[in-house]
Formats: C-alpha cells, structure tokens, sequence
C-alpha cells in the first residue's frame, strides 16, 4: 500500500498492532485522527500515556486498578468468604455484568501453557496460595472461573493441587448450553458437560 506520507505509513503500522485491526482500518483511524482537531487527537495522546503509565494492579487480587487496592476488594458489601479464580480483567468485567456474583475475585494474568512457555510461576498462583493461608480461615471457597480449553482445564487441575491442603470449597463454573440453545447445535464436548453438571429440577 502507498502512503502520502511516511507520517501516515509510521501511525498506520502503529495503529495496526493492535488487536482486529488491519491496514485498511488503521488507515481509517489515523485519517479520521488527522481530520479532527489538533486538541481531540493529543488529548486521546496523553489519555493513552497516562494510562501505561499510571495504571496499577491491585495488591490483593491484581485486578487493573487506579489505586494500590481496587474498587471491588475494598468494599464492605463483598462477601470476602468467596474468591472467584478468572485469567485476566476481561473476565472479571464480563462477571461483573452479570450482577450475579458478590465475592471477592483473583486475577492469575494468564493459564497455563507450555507451548506459549507460561508456566505456573509466570502466573499469579503463588499469590492465591499464601492469601488463601494468609485468610485464617475467612475464605471459605474458591471457585474457577477459567475458560474451559485444555490450558484452562489444566490450569485448574493444577489449583485443586495447590489448595488440597486448605480446609475450603472449591467449585468450577457450570458449563453447559446456553439458554436458547438448541441441542443439536450444541457440540459433543459442552452438552456431555451440561449432563455431567446437572442439577436437580423441581416438581414443584
């Protein structure tokens, strides 16, 4: 593709970088940039530079935060009892959404994979561990939130190891079909699950 400018080629090979976006859209960006006005473009400038460089992670569960502890670790109306394991922030917001869930969460930062070289100590179980022990107790549960592929299903595995000695719960999110799903649309794997991960129907 031939650029007007090696301005333009340099912020389109930038733009595209990120993740879903191609050349064509990252042309469209930096134009649509161009246009607008100087202040529009530095401000989104400097809000993207301030965030690399002010973000933090929470000291507790290494959920993003603005503060040294987040928003949901702080709050007196989390049940602290109950820690919810995800692999990134992405899944605490999905969560989140849901208003479904009221504890506490822990943010490993990845799973466990041996072909991307991630292993367990490139994660943050260690960290689970000693505040699961650090707990005395106030943890009562655990449950894996992971994506439910062969390195989320080892990454679990691999948890249920590690806090075998605890005297708490651990449970796993149900899997299953989605409500509206029909069944013969529904692969092998996830409906054996959604057998296996049953629950009673009532009569009543």
């Amino acid at each position: 593709m031939e650029y007007p400018s090696k301005l333009i080629e340099q912020a389109v090979e930038e733009i595209s970088k990120l993740p879903g976006i191609g050349k064509k859209t990252a042309l469209r960006l930096a134009l649509h940039l161009l246009k607008e006005s100087e202040d529009q473009t530095l401000a989104l400038s400097a809000a993207l530079q301030e965030m690399r460089q002010n973000i933090k992670y929470c000291k507790h569960c290494f959920n993003i935060s603005d503060d040294d502890v987040c928003n949901i670790c702080i709050s007196h109306r989390r049940d602290k009892s109950i820690v919810c394991v995800v692999e990134d922030t992405r899944d605490v917001m999905a969560i989140e959404n849901t208003s479904q869930f009221t504890g506490l969460y822990h943010v490993l930062g990845g799973v466990i994979s041996p072909i991307e070289g991630i292993g367990p100590s490139d994660l943050n179980i260690d960290a689970l561990v000693n505040r699961v022990s650090a707990s005395q107790g106030e943890i009562k549960e655990i449950i894996f939130a992971l994506s439910s592929t062969m390195e989320g299903d080892t990454t679990t595995f691999y948890l249920t190891k590690k806090l075998k000695e605890f005297d708490i719960s651990l449970s796993t999110i149900a899997r299953g079909i989605p409500i509206g799903g029909e069944l013969e649309y529904a692969d092998e794997i996830t409906l054996g699950r959604s057998i296996l991960s049953r629950t009673a129907y009532s009569k009543e």
